[in-house]
C-alpha cells in the first residue's frame, strides 16, 4: 500500500501560479504511475494529469495542457503539479493517485488516493 498527502493548495488570482505536491509513505513510489485528479463543486471529478513510473512520459487533459506540468521526485517520494496561468474554471479540489497497474495514462485504474486540496482561482 501506499499512503498520500496533498498540500500546496490555496487561493490565488486569475494568471498566477501555485505548485501543488504530493508526499507518498509506504510501498516504494517509483513502483505506481501517477496522477492528478480535480473535482469542481457539482461536477464529476476528472483526470488532469498523469505521469509514468520513471516519469519520462505524461499525459495531460485538454483543458490544462501549455499550463499544467505534472512531475515526480522518485528520490523524494513526492508528486508535483505545476500550475501556471490559472483561470477561475482552474477551481476545485486536486487529488493525486496512485496506480500499481502497468502502464499509465488519464483514464488508468488508480488504487490509492489522497485526501485533497483546495484550490480557489478567483477573477
Amino acid at each position: 500500500q501506499v499512503q498520500l498527502v496533498e498540500s500546496g493548495g490555496g487561493l490565488v488570482q486569475a494568471g498566477g501560479s501555485l505548485r501543488l505536491s504530493c508526499a507518498a509513505s509506504g510501498r516504494t513510489f517509483s513502483s505506481y504511475a501517477m496522477g492528478w485528479f480535480r473535482q469542481a463543486p457539482g461536477k464529476e471529478r476528472e483526470p488532469v494529469a498523469a505521469i509514468s513510473r520513471g516519469g519520462v512520459t505524461t499525459a495531460y487533459a485538454d483543458s490544462v495542457a501549455g499550463r499544467l506540468t505534472i512531475t515526480r521526485d522518485n528520490a523524494k517520494n513526492t508528486l508535483y503539479l505545476q500550475m501556471n496561468s490559472l483561470k477561475p474554471e482552474d477551481t476545485a479540489v486536486y487529488y493525486c493517485a496512485a496506480s500499481s497497474v502497468a502502464g499509465y495514462g488519464l483514464g488508468h485504474k488508480y488504487d490509492y488516493w489522497g485526501q485533497g486540496t483546495q484550490v480557489t482561482v478567483s477573477s
